[in-house]
């Protein structure tokens, strides 16, 4: 058991600028606070997200950054005013620390969106000291307990890790337009979100068809539970599928033209973006008269993650992963932009002690 002091000091891998890549960094965790959890990490998802925020892409990066927003350990210590988890408790950190959790959203279970801005597990800032957070690509973290999540004892800790992010990007759009026995939904994409949409569409009952530009995917794409691939190029193939069905999940991280994929919906159908963060090319209206949705879903709140992972558990769903080592990291990246990847990286924590 750790006993709680006024800091802990901690090691990570951060990046320092735009192009530095990522090195060893020792830095220092804020003591617990009275609703606190100290958390010893064990494992790490590697998401796009963590990419884009090291390189700068998006502009707003504040330097040193520490990645990692996939989080899964052990409960080493607790603030005093902590009863949801205990030393020793396997437990995940998703994409969110804190929120204000009095607005109207946050009450809903929507803390995601929440009305005074949800504080980020990595490049956030802190509610109560103004400082700038830092996530999973280290030994250790520092928590509200809320936003603490109960980790499943029939998940591994390495395949809970990417659920906390990619899973439940791609359940919470699911669960929120009803998808179950009946439902036909197409999944765009067939990358580290797009594996999780079909195996959680699949485990909910629906009709699942994986839409590509290449026939290469069609093996992966039967092997995880989808009963057809359609080739997006093709368009005689793609008509015959016009107003066929009730959602399409679109994971695709790069700006494209969703227009194609609008033709695709019933009425009231809808196209739920959860990878394009991007300017998004002109669409005919036209087609939006038709009575087709066209939206976006970001995460989901902490009481819809942990159902996330319990329906993981319950029915056996796991991501496709593959292992690495925390100096494995820089690689990895590069391996991802170029699509390199069979679902999703893991860091291995316990290789941050060897680096």
């Amino acid at each position: 058991m750790t006993t709680p002091t006024n800091e802990y000091p901690a090691k990570g891998y951060a990046a320092t600028s735009p192009e530095s890549g990522l090195a060893p960094l020792d830095f220092t965790r804020r003591g617990l606070r009275k609703d606190d959890v100290l958390i010893d990490i064990t494992h790490c998802g590697i998401c796009h997200s963590d990419l884009h925020t090291a390189r700068n892409d998006w502009g707003r990066t504040t330097y040193p950054i520490i990645p990692g927003h996939e989080i899964t350990g052990t409960v080493a210590a607790i603030g005093e005013g902590v009863t949801k988890h205990k030393v020793g408790d396997r437990v995940g950190i998703g994409c969110i620390v804190d929120s204000c959790k009095e607005c109207d959203l946050c009450t809903q279970g929507l803390e995601q969106y929440c009305k005074q801005g949800m504080v980020g597990t990595y490049g956030g800032t802190d509610r109560i000291d103004g400082s700038k957070t830092q996530g999973g690509y280290s030994d250790r973290i520092v928590c509200r307990d809320e936003f603490v999540i109960k980790v499943p004892d029939a998940l591994s800790m390495e395949d809970a890790a990417p659920l906390l992010c990619a899973g439940i990007t791609t359940y919470s759009p699911l669960r929120n337009w009803n998808i179950g026995p009946g439902s036909k939904v197409a999944v765009a994409g067939l990358g580290g979100l797009g594996h999780m949409g079909v195996k959680f569409a699949v485990a909910m009952g629906a009709e699942v068809t994986v839409l590509s530009r290449s026939e290469s995917k069609r093996a992966d794409a039967m092997a995880l539970g989808a009963a057809d691939l359609l080739i997006t190029t093709d368009k005689a193939a793609m008509r015959a599928k016009t107003g066929y069905f009730d959602m399409v999940l679109n994971t695709i991280p790069v700006r494209h033209d969703v227009t194609p994929y609008l033709h695709l919906l019933k009425v009231d159908g809808a196209q739920v973006l959860v990878g394009m963060i991007d300017m998004m090319p002109e669409i005919h209206t036209g087609l939006l008269l038709g009575r087709k949705i066209l939206t976006g879903s970001g995460i989901g709140g902490i009481e819809e993650t942990q159902e996330m992972l319990d329906f993981c558990a319950e029915k056996g769903i796991k991501p496709d992963i593959e292992m690495i080592r925390m100096d494995e990291v820089n690689d990895a990246y590069d391996r991802m932009e170029a699509s390199d990847v069979k679902y999703r990286f893991v860091i291995d924590m316990e290789s941050l002690k060897q680096s």
